[in-house]
């Protein structure tokens, strides 16, 4: 890397991501801007690294087009690392609305894995790792708000860790259960799927007033989105064990939600792992450059 590059290098803070969905979507809509070298968004630091042809010509253009999308940028000076963001957007109340989310996700996603293994179905195991998977993203994000770089990278590789853990456990139970089948209750997972759906819904309206406020609010409105989906999903696939009398349904939307689980923990670990080897205290030669 060229003393040229590290100069046209320029790095904003991403507000409103919660997946490496978001991610990808963030890095396509600066790339399609012309002038535009590179973009690299890890979701881990929630940074984006920008690159451009001939300096901060594009980099209105590249606020705009990100922006639009419904996500919030802060432009990162070169000695800014550690220093703590400014807050001063984010009120005591909207806190509030975010700490009740999380305690939603958190807290039902424990309860959706006991009745998991009541009802001795993967898919809710599966679902229910999508829930913790939020409480946990969005925990972090509120406490490691003031980090620096490589506090929060490490901080997002113990949880992508841990994470993929959880998804790794899901598929191997699932493949026991594939030689040895157990038809797990239809009823339960039914009545577990549709109370999850209920628990968005709350998250939904406890963030209703802030809407308009931080991007953090279009995070979770993502989340309660994947979520509602994923326990479409398990009601669906309820149906299909009560009427086949079969646990294939339940295997298979099980296999499914924890693979993209898993997609996401991976994307975690590789954006931390990046952010740690960037950041100052992991690259002291960085400013010697």
């Amino acid at each position: 890397m060229t003393k040229t590059d590290i100069a046209e290098a320029v790095r904003y803070r991403v507000t409103g991501m919660d997946c490496s969905a978001c991610a990808a979507k963030v890095e396509a809509a600066a790339r399609s801007v012309a002038g535009v070298r590179d973009a690299r968004v890890s979701i881990a630091s929630q940074e984006m690294t920008l690159r451009t042809e001939d300096g901060t010509a594009p980099l209105l253009e590249v606020e705009r087009s990100i922006t639009g999308l419904g996500y919030r940028l802060a432009r990162i000076d070169a000695d800014e690392d550690d220093k703590v963001p400014d807050l001063s957007h984010v009120s005591p109340a909207y806190k509030r609305a975010l700490w009740i989310v999380v305690l939603l996700n958190a807290g039902y996603g424990v309860i959706e894995i006991v009745g998991g293994f009541l009802a001795g179905s993967q898919s809710v195991k599966a679902d229910a790792l999508d829930f913790i998977g939020d409480g946990v993203i969005s925990f972090l994000g509120l406490v490691a708000v003031g980090w620096g770089l490589a506090a929060r990278a490490k901080a997002a590789l113990l949880q992508g860790i841990f994470l993929g853990i959880l998804g790794a456990g899901v598929l191997v139970v699932t493949a026991y259960r594939v030689v040895v089948q157990h038809e797990p209750e239809a009823q339960l997972m039914g009545i577990l799927a549709l109370v999850g759906l209920v628990v968005n819904v709350m998250a939904a309206v406890v963030l209703l007033p802030h809407r308009h406020g931080d991007a953090n609010v279009r995070a979770v409105w993502l989340f309660s989105r994947n979520d509602a989906i994923g326990n479409v999903a398990v009601v669906i696939a309820a149906l299909l064990v009560a009427w086949t009398q079969t646990p294939w349904p339940d295997l298979v939307v099980a296999v499914v939600i924890a693979a993209l689980f898993l997609q996401s923990s991976f994307a975690i670990i590789r954006d931390a792992r990046n952010d740690l080897s960037n950041a100052p205290s992991a690259n002291p030669q960085r400013s010697k450059a």
